[in-house]
């Protein structure tokens, strides 16, 4: 039979709609995929619910979820509203016939493609530029709730007299509302000319006319709501010159007005605003007259005026007026610069004491006695000795300890600590379930004496072994949070987890209600999901009571439930009522107080420790700041994941606001308790962030600030080669004045260029005393070597090379620890532990200790005027340095003579230790009840008893008597 279609013979395939179970099939599996897609976008929303609600801050997800869904409904039906609605007026507003020309000719065939769908371009336009701007809005959560929420600072800024508080929390907001009304200006300008052009309201090449009536009016309006936002602008920027940043070469990073700006930037944006609200004026006219002229005109006016009033005048007012004489004329502003950054950072009570570097005191027995009491030298490096607590303390491959340890009190001694957390990485066979389900938990708190080394150069441990005994007793040492902890968990199901080893496996079972339930599929379902592990929803390890662990680092849960809090970089860990805490110090922060300098937290809180290792490193909610408070105190069980927040300082607006946004988050500081209070301690990114300001701003003249004369630096490390900043060292000691030894934070500084001792601070860091958080500042008024000199002299020494040689004969490795600084007698005392690691030794031990003593009041060659000594030892050191020869021991009687009889000395040495163990009780006893003044008083008590202790002893030793 032909093929009468041209088409090759045979049976020929018909393509006919698919068969109804195709359909049904293809449908199906249609809602399906769209279901699967839909919940897994679901499952990191009801993941993130169920972490929140787990650790009791829903509160904190659900205000921050609606005020995000709420500013990106708000905000982008707005802008959805004000594209569409200029869309479809310009669509209204269109010529009934279109010009017969090529351009519209050409047009006719787009309208004619659109006609049809001009209804869904619409909606799709709308919906597109809504979705934009909402998601944009929702960003500026932040913004929103600490505009509406605001609280007043009662501090007014010295050029407009508004409070600081408007700058802070309603400038920012203002600000975003002035941007998108500008956004949407311009969108709605942009789709009306469109819509216009394509309907023939504006021609290009068209005879006639270039616009009609109607879109000459529309387009007009556009353009004068554009010029009105940009006359509110003008306004906004007069505010905005009080929190403007600038390059000022005198004094580099620059906040607030200076001469130049309030003389003509001030004024110029003034009539600015005049100008622009005029020619908005003159465009919405255009409803009556019709004509673009007087607008152009205006408009042109306006940018004319923003070169020359805007831009050349205050070129000019800043040549001929300021530059001749800048010191004179700005002078008041550097003085309003100086009062605000020094407030803002809170060291405005900060005032340097003169200290001459000169030595008060001649007798060297003297000096020696008096270096015993000025501090309790560490000589336990917490930067150096964590390989030591490694060897001698992992005990098994999967656990560790951190880079850098901690430094604590503990019953009156600086400790040095570190957690004994888990390392995933040396498990010894790694799957699935032993990741997750054996091995979740580190074990113990090591502990060793801070001022001490045994016979080896090895730390004397307080507490130590596995499980872990010593000074503490008994306490829950199971470790489930911690810094280390990096991965998720599943504990409290069918799967035991490894306890310990010790003489055997010990297993156990998780307990407590911390974590998320895993017990239902939903929940199983959504978690496999989330953590892109399918095997949580179908493992048999998984049962009832199951429960997955997961943002397990302190700083990251404080992070979570506080996203409006700035953590510090070092979270501490402190065994408190039986249970190990961790300490997070929190701040809040803004970057518009007026007038007070902007400093970058990451570049001011990086030292020689914290580059290259990002668990030190500063949690910014906000990078740029010139505002700061230490306002929480945050802790974190490391068994539980309890996280509590507590307000610490009482008086910061910037808090207040926030805890009027997330109410009942933030417990009051009465609920601290006694042995929690023990604990806390000075921050350390708060102490670099006021050390870095005070290199400028210990100054407080004008003039003085302006020539940088006695401009100050923080000095590099000189214990490495690294060039970054000496990191601030936390240490009992006294500061001059002071009767007994305070637990502080102390940093050195050193003059702009040069080597020397420019300045030393420490700050009151016990946060049970009266004076915490006082910060005091010496200023060297004579040359006196600072830590470089020192550590170059030290290098130098004869014994030094000769130690030096010797190791690297045994293949060792020499590291020095960190160089202590300490004020004594009218000079000061450097301390620094020198330790050694050899090749087959896994840890390094401490091997010497330097001790210089350095005196101005000495001649210039005079070898007393820096006196370096490098022995075995701190005691040996300490000896060495001030001239002094070791006490001869006492010897022991022959048998049966009689010893002599106590002396005077007996006497008081016996009084003084039992006056300290009765201050000691009272202290515990005040501690228990929260009782701070009697704490302080017995604290002092202990001191001066301890101080009488140790005069009593030196006294015994040098004549050979005692009992």
């Amino acid at each position: 039979m032909p093929d009468r279609g041209g088409s090759p013979s045979g049976p020929r395939m018909r393509v006919g709609r698919p068969s109804r179970r195709a359909r049904t099939l293809l449908m199906t599996l249609g809602v399906l995929a769209v279901l699967a897609m839909a919940f897994v976008m679901f499952a990191g929303f009801w993941t993130d619910w169920l972490w929140y609600r787990s650790v009791e801050y829903s509160s904190v997800f659900t205000t921050t979820l609606w005020t995000k869904i709420g500013l990106f409904a708000v905000f982008g039906l707005l802008m959805g509203l004000a594209v569409g609605l200029n869309i479809w007026l310009a669509y209204r507003l269109r010529p009934p016939l279109s010009a017969m020309s090529l351009e519209q000719q050409s047009l006719d065939r787009y309208r004619m493609g659109v006609a049809p769908f001009k209804k869904w371009v619409l909606l799709a336009v709308t919906v597109l530029v809504g979705l934009i701007a909402g998601a944009s809005a929702s960003g500026q959560w932040r913004t929103w709730l600490m505009w509406v929420n605001g609280v007043k600072f009662g501090q007014k800024d010295p050029q407009f007299g508004l409070d600081v508080s408007f700058y802070a929390f309603d400038l920012p907001w203002y600000r975003f509302l002035l941007a998108f009304g500008f956004a949407a200006a311009v969108l709605s300008l942009i789709a009306a000319a469109l819509t216009h052009y394509l309907y023939g309201g504006l021609r290009i090449t068209s005879p006639g006319a270039r616009a009609t009536a109607a879109a000459t009016g529309h387009l007009s309006v556009l353009l004068g709501v554009f010029v009105s936002l940009k006359a509110v602008a003008y306004w906004l920027d007069r505010y905005g010159l009080a929190v403007k940043s600038s390059d000022f070469k005198a004094t580099g990073n620059w906040t607030g007005l200076r001469y130049v700006d309030a003389n003509a930037y001030l004024p110029a944006k003034t009539i600015l605003f005049c100008i622009a609200a005029i020619c908005a004026v003159l465009f919405f006219a255009t409803l009556w007259r019709r004509t673009w002229q007087l607008p152009v005109i205006g408009f042109g006016l306006m940018v004319l005026s923003a070169i020359l009033i805007g831009g050349l005048y205050p070129a000019i007012v800043q040549k001929f007026q300021v530059q001749p004489n800048e010191q004179a004329k700005e002078a008041p502003y550097i003085q309003k610069n100086i009062d605000a950054t020094r407030k803002a950072y809170a060291i405005d009570s900060t005032k340097p004491e003169n200290y001459s570097g000169k030595s008060t005191v001649k007798a060297k027995d003297q000096l020696r006695t008096d270096a015993d009491a000025a501090a309790s030298y560490r000589v336990l490096d917490p930067n150096i000795v964590s390989p030591t607590f490694q060897q001698l303390e992992q005990k098994r491959k999967y656990y560790q300890f951190p880079t850098t340890l901690d430094v604590d009190r503990y019953q009156g001694k600086d400790t040095v600590v570190g957690l004994r957390e888990l390392n995933i990485k040396g498990i010894p066979k790694r799957n699935w379930i032993n990741d997750h389900f054996t091995y979740t938990h580190g074990y113990g708190a090591i502990m060793a004496a801070g001022t001490t080394t045994d016979a080896n150069g090895s730390p004397v441990f307080t507490e130590s072994g596995l499980p872990t005994t010593g000074d503490l007793g008994t306490y829950q040492q199971r470790i489930y949070y911690g810094e280390k902890t990096d991965q998720y968990s599943i504990v409290g199901g069918p799967q035991k987890e490894l306890d310990y080893e010790e003489n055997g496996e010990k297993t156990t079972s998780y307990k407590e209600k911390s974590g998320v339930s895993l017990s239902g599929a939903f929940n199983r379902a959504a978690y496999a999901v989330a953590f892109s592990e399918p095997q949580i929803l179908y493992s048999g390890a998984i049962g009832d009571g199951s429960r997955i662990l997961y943002n397990r680092t302190p700083k990251e849960r404080v992070e979570a439930v506080a996203p409006w809090l700035t953590i510090d970089g070092d979270a501490y860990p402190a065994v408190v009522n039986g249970r190990i805490q961790w300490i997070v110090d929190a701040y809040t922060t803004t970057n518009g107080y007026p007038y007070a300098s902007r400093t970058t937290l990451g570049d001011t809180t990086a030292d020689s420790l914290t580059v290259g290792n990002q668990q030190r490193a500063v949690v910014a909610q906000q990078n740029q700041v010139n505002y700061i408070r230490n306002s929480v105190k945050a802790t974190v069980d490391a068994y539980d994941g309890t996280v509590n927040l507590y307000e610490w300082d009482t008086q910061d607006p910037v808090l207040k606001t926030w805890m009027k946004a997330f109410p009942d988050t933030v417990k009051p500081k009465s609920e601290i308790k006694g042995d929690l209070m023990a604990h806390l301690r000075y921050p350390q990114d708060m102490f670099k962030v006021q050390r870095e300001l005070l290199t400028r701003y210990h100054v407080t003249d004008p003039a003085q600030f302006y020539s940088g004369s006695d401009a100050w630096q923080v000095p590099d490390d000189p214990t490495n080669k690294d060039g970054n900043a000496v990191p601030p060292y936390y240490l009992s000691m006294k500061m001059p004045g002071d009767t007994a030894q305070r637990f502080s934070l102390t940093t050195t500084f050193t003059p702009n260029g040069r080597p020397n001792l420019g300045g030393f601070m420490a700050v009151d860091a016990d946060a049970t005393s009266k004076e915490y958080g006082r910060l005091r500042l010496l200023r060297v008024t004579e040359d006196v070597p600072g830590p470089a000199q020192v550590q170059s002299k030290l290098n130098g020494l004869p014994d030094v090379a000769q130690f030096v040689r010797d190791m690297k004969g045994a293949d060792s490795d020499i590291q020095y620890g960190n160089l202590l600084t300490v004020p004594l007698d009218g000079g000061f005392l450097y301390v620094e532990p020198v330790y050694a690691q050899g090749r087959n030794a896994l840890y390094p031990l401490l091997k010497k200790v330097a001790v210089s003593y350095v005196d101005a009041d000495q001649p210039d060659g005079d070898t007393t005027k820096d006196t370096t000594v490098f022995e075995d030892n701190l005691t040996d050191a300490l000896n060495a340095v001030f001239g002094v020869d070791a006490p001869t021991k006492p010897t022991t009687p022959p048998p049966g003579t009689t010893p002599p009889p106590p002396t005077s000395n007996d006497a008081a040495l016996k009084a003084a230790i039992a006056d300290a163990q009765k201050a000691y009780d009272e202290g515990e006893a005040a501690l228990q009840k929260g009782d701070w003044t009697a704490y302080g008083k017995a604290q002092e008590d202990l001191q001066e008893a301890l101080q009488r202790a140790a005069d009593a002893g030196a006294k015994l030793k040098s004549t050979g008597s005692g009992g």
